[in-house]
């Protein structure tokens, strides 16, 4: 059991979450239902979000709305949280074009200054578009002494080849300069070599499987590791970041029948520290993104203190994407509501933003 999950068994019954390893090994060990799952790292829509277009959008009544929260004696949070987690984020860049236009300043400028901490990343991260959102959370991992890779990780292991197009357009647009750039001057080694192919955005996307070039990638993945004195990283590199989903799945289906081990597995006995840990949230992400980030949105409210800025991350990212998956691996794996938890792990304004973004208690 990994160091994290033991740390937290003992913690997670007082909110009513009951971890069974097992149901944690199989959700990353059983490979049957694989090959004809859907994959959020191909098919990005917004029919399993929870977030959906507000029917009826009037731009200028929810500015007036909007103003009267945030000038009148003291700031009227409920208002905020109402209206920026009941309409699409399309919907709210029309908001702050209005608002621009109707109060000659930017929404995001009077919600910096009238709300603050996590409350105040929150409604900010809401009103930004996806890609720029993106965009600042690659900023904020890399810049300041130390590198986050955790959240670099958990980015550019899970975002599509379009996400990652849109967020390195964004990033050019933000910075002046190319991301890729960046990322060099801040990670090093195998990890940074597999960091910059996914930030290039070039997996195939083909949905043809060649079962024999998946056999011969797991034999060469088992042969670079498993079977060998040290490890060839680079084998492991180059299959897990050139592939296309289907192929991956076929091949983390053929290299369990040649070594009798997940790839999982294998990258966790031979590997270590960030090129571990990326190479996982690949192979995770190649199975179930909703699961890897169920597993994320869990850490984040579990051990000392809860993690916010994970918790806004992926609740506003994953709103009006897959949010619905996200909850319902988040119960299987847990045996608790993803709701339930945030319920009892924040509180305030913040705590009522991240549960309507949520949904439902399941």
């Amino acid at each position: 059991m990994a160091d994290w999950l033991k740390a937290v068994v003992y913690q997670t019954v007082h909110h009513g979450c009951k971890i069974s390893t097992a149901v944690m090994a199989n959700v990353w060990g059983d490979l049957d239902l694989l090959l004809d799952s859907p994959s959020s790292l191909t098919v990005t829509s917004t029919a399993r979000g929870t977030i959906k277009e507000k029917a009826g959008f009037k731009a200028a009544e929810d500015v007036v709305a909007l103003r009267k929260a945030i000038e009148g004696i003291g700031t009227t949070e409920k208002t905020l949280v109402e209206v920026l987690t009941g309409r699409s984020n399309a919907q709210r860049q029309l908001i702050c074009k209005a608002y621009q236009e109707a109060a000659n300043r930017t929404l995001v400028d009077d919600l910096k200054g009238d709300t603050h901490g996590d409350f105040e990343d929150l409604l900010v991260a809401l009103v930004t578009p996806p890609a720029l959102f993106d965009c600042h959370e690659v900023i904020r991992a890399i810049k300041g002494p130390g590198t986050t890779e955790e959240t670099l990780t958990e980015i550019f292991a899970s975002r599509s080849n379009k996400q990652i197009k849109a967020l390195s357009d964004a990033y050019l647009a933000e910075t002046g300069r190319s991301m890729t750039h960046d990322l060099k001057s801040e990670v090093s080694g195998d990890y940074a070599t597999t960091l910059l192919i996914l930030a290039e955005g070039k997996r195939d996307e083909s949905t043809n499987v060649d079962p024999a070039k998946a056999k011969a990638d797991a034999k060469a993945l088992y042969e670079a590791g498993e079977k060998k004195w040290g490890t060839d990283e680079s084998k492991f590199i180059d299959i897990l970041c050139h592939r296309s989903v289907p192929q991956l799945r076929q091949t983390l289906v053929e290299y369990k029948a040649l070594s009798n081990k997940t790839l999982q597995e294998s990258i966790e006995r031979e590997m270590s520290g960030n090129l571990e840990d990326l190479l996982v949230a690949i192979v995770k992400c190649v199975k179930s993104v909703p699961a890897y980030l169920a597993e994320r949105l869990f850490k984040s409210t579990k051990g000392v203190g809860t993690t916010e800025s994970v918790l806004t991350r992926i609740m506003v990212g994953r709103s009006e994407m897959d949010m619905l998956d996200i909850r319902a691996e988040f119960k299987k794996l847990f045996g608790c509501s993803l709701y339930s938890t945030i319920k009892s792990e924040t509180a305030g304004s913040y705590g009522q933003a991240l549960l309507k973004l949520c949904g439902e208690d399941d």
